[in-house]
C-alpha cells in the first residue's frame, strides 16, 4: 500500500486553457524533482467520447495531480519543499485547489489486494464525498464487494481504491472531504465504452443502490492520464 497526494484544480470551462498553461509551466516542471517521489500522474478531462449509461457528471477537474510516495513521512517532506510551494504559486484567477492524502490499494478479480500499478492511459475517477450515516459501514461494505465486480468489467486494466488518512495539510490546502476514492483504468475510451455497455455495468449499478446510505456527492470523471514521473 502506498500514499498518494491528490491535488485537484477546478475552474469554469472558460479558464481551462489558462489552467493547462499554468500547470505545464509550473507544477509539471517543478514537482518532477520532489524528493522521494515515486510517481507523478496528471489527469485531464477525457478528449474522447466516454459514455456511461447511468451518470454524466461533466468533465471534472481541469487538472488532477496524483503524487505517489512510499509513506506519509516522505509525502510531508516533499510538499514542504520550496519546489512544491513554488509550483502552486501564481495559479490563475478562478482556480479552486483542494488537496487530500490517501492510502492506495489495488484489487484483483478475486477481491484480494494486488501489487500492481497504473499503466493504461484512460481512467474513470470516482469519488464518494462525506457524509454518510455510518462512514465505516459504507466503506467496509464497498471494499468487501464492489472492487471485485469492477475487476470483471471487460478490458479493465486496473482497479484501485484510495482511502483518506488522518491528515493536517502543512500548506493549509483545503480538503475535498472524500470518504472514499475509486479508479478503474482502460487502454482506450472505446474499451471503456464497451465496459460501460456490458452486463457488469448494470450489476454494478444494482449493487451501488444496495450500499449503506450516504448523503454526500458521488462523482464520476472520465479522464486521460499522463505519467510525468
Amino acid at each position: 500500500m502506498t500514499i498518494v497526494y491528490e491535488i485537484a484544480i477546478r475552474a469554469d470551462v472558460g479558464r481551462a486553457d489558462a489552467i493547462r498553461r499554468w500547470f505545464e509551466t509550473g507544477p509539471a516542471k517543478m514537482w518532477r524533482e520532489l524528493p522521494q517521489l515515486g510517481a507523478f500522474d496528471a489527469y485531464f478531462p477525457s478528449s474522447g467520447h466516454p459514455q456511461d449509461p447511468y451518470v454524466d457528471d461533466g468533465p471534472g477537474p481541469r487538472v488532477l495531480c496524483m503524487l505517489t510516495f512510499a509513506d506519509e513521512r516522505a509525502l510531508r517532506a516533499a510538499i514542504t519543499t520550496t519546489a512544491f510551494v513554488r509550483g502552486l504559486a501564481d495559479a490563475p484567477a478562478g482556480a479552486a485547489i483542494t488537496a487530500d492524502a490517501m492510502s492506495r490499494k489495488f484489487y484483483s478479480a478475486e477481491g484480494g489486494a494486488e501489487v500492481q500499478g497504473l499503466r493504461a492511459p484512460f481512467s474513470y475517477v470516482v469519488r464518494y464525498h462525506r457524509p454518510a450515516e455510518d462512514e465505516r459501514a459504507f466503506v467496509e461494505n464497498y471494499i468487501a464487494t464492489h472492487p471485485m465486480l469492477l475487476a470483471m468489467l471487460p478490458h479493465v486494466r486496473a482497479v484501485l481504491c484510495d482511502f483518506p488518512i488522518a491528515w493536517h495539510d502543512p500548506n493549509a490546502l483545503p480538503s475535498a472531504d472524500y470518504m472514499l476514492g475509486n479508479e478503474v483504468a482502460f487502454d482506450s475510451v472505446d474499451h471503456f465504452n464497451t465496459a460501460m455497455a456490458s452486463p457488469v455495468r448494470h450489476e454494478l449499478r444494482r449493487h451501488y443502490r444496495e450500499l449503506p446510505p450516504f448523503s454526500g456527492r458521488n462523482t464520476h470523471y472520465p479522464m486521460d492520464r499522463l505519467r510525468l514521473v
